[in-house]
C-alpha cells in the first residue's frame, strides 16, 4: 500500500495538511514547554523545567560567544533559543510513531470539501494498470515537518534574509564591498557561495531527517516477512531510533550555529573592514 501526503488544492497552491498539523504541533510543544518553565520562576527553587531552561540558556549563550561577541550576538539570543527548540521537537516527532489513514476506489478522500489529490491520482493510476481489483492507499499525516524540503528550506530562508538584511542595514558599504573581494572578477563566485549557503542550510536538515524516517518505514516493512522479519525489524528500529535521537539533536545544533555563524560574518567581520 503506497503511502501518500494530504495534499489539497486551495486558491491555486497545493497545501500539504501533514506539514500544517506538524508545525501546528511542534509550536504548541515548544510554547508549551517555554510557558511551563517560566510560569512560576524561582530562585531558591526552580522547577526541573526552569533548571532546563536555564540549561538552554546557557546552552545558546554558548553557541554565540563561539562565533561573535556575546554584546553583539545577545540581541540573537532568543532566536538561537527558539530555533533549536522548534528543530529539535521537529526532529523528534516523526521518530515514536505514524497515523496513517487508508482509502480505496470505492471511498471519496475529501477533507473540508476538497479532494486529497495523491489519493485521486494513485486510485486512478491503480485502476488502470489493474482494472477492476481493488486499489488502497495510504496517507500519511503524522511525521517530522522538518522531513519536508519546504519547511527546511523555508527555515533557512528566513535566516538567509535576515542575514542579509542585517549585513544591507548596519554595514551597508563593507556589504557590498566584500562581493567583489579580492577581485571585482569573483562577484559571481561570490553570489553563488550566498546562495550556496541557503540551500546547503536547509537541504542538510531535510536530508538527514528525511533519510531517518524513510529508513524506518522500510524497517516497519519487514515484519511482513514472518517471524523473522518481526525480530529483525524491533531490533533495528531499537538502534536506529537512538541513533536518530543522536542525528536530530546534531542537526538542530548544525542549524543554529550556522545561522549565528552566519550572523557573525554578516555583522561582525564587515564591521572591521572598515
Amino acid at each position: 500500500m503506497l503511502h501518500e501526503s494530504p495534499i489539497i488544492q486551495l486558491g491555486g497552491f497545493n497545501i500539504d495538511l501533514s506539514v500544517i498539523i506538524m508545525l501546528i504541533v511542534t509550536c504548541a510543544i515548544v510554547f508549551g514547554l517555554a510557558f511551563a518553565a517560566t510560569r512560576n520562576l524561582s530562585v531558591d527553587n526552580p522547577s526541573k523545567l526552569q533548571n532546563f531552561m536555564e540549561w538552554v540558556v546557557e546552552f545558546v549563550q554558548g553557541l554565540i560567544t563561539s562565533t561573535m561577541d556575546l554584546k553583539k550576538g545577545k540581541p540573537f539570543l532568543s532566536l538561537g533559543m527558539t530555533l533549536i527548540m522548534f528543530i529539535f521537537v521537529g526532529n523528534m516527532l516523526g521518530l515514536p510513531f505514524g497515523i496513517v489513514t487508508e482509502f480505496d476506489n470505492a471511498q471519496s478522500a475529501q477533507v473540508f470539501g476538497h479532494e486529497i489529490i495523491p489519493v485521486k491520482e494513485a486510485l486512478e493510476q491503480a485502476q488502470a494498470s489493474h482494472p477492476g481489483e481493488a486499489a488502497h492507499v495510504g496517507i500519511s499525516w503524522w511525521k517530522s515537518p522538518t522531513a519536508d524540503a519546504g519547511v527546511s528550506i523555508g527555515l533557512a530562508l528566513m535566516i538567509f534574509v535576515l542575514v542579509h538584511f542585517l549585513g544591507i542595514f548596519r554595514n551597508t558599504k563593507a556589504y557590498f564591498k566584500h562581493y567583489i573581494q579580492p577581485f571585482p572578477f569573483f562577484l559571481p563566485i561570490n553570489l553563488i557561495e550566498q546562495f550556496s549557503k541557503l540551500l546547503t542550510h536547509g537541504m542538510r536538515l531535510f536530508g538527514n531527517i528525511f533519510a531517518g524516517e524513510v529508513l524506518i518505514s522500510v524497517l516497519l516493512k519487514l515484519t511482513a516477512l514472518g517471524v523473522g522479519g518481526w525480530i529483525a525489524s524491533v531490533l533495528g528500529l531499537v538502534v536506529w531510533q537512538g541513533f536518530s535521537i543522536f542525528v536530530g539533536s546534531i542537526q538542530a545544533f548544525v542549524f543554529t550555529i550556522l545561522t549565528f555563524v552566519y550572523i557573525s560574518q554578516s555583522i561582525d567581520t564587515h564591521e572591521e573592514e572598515h
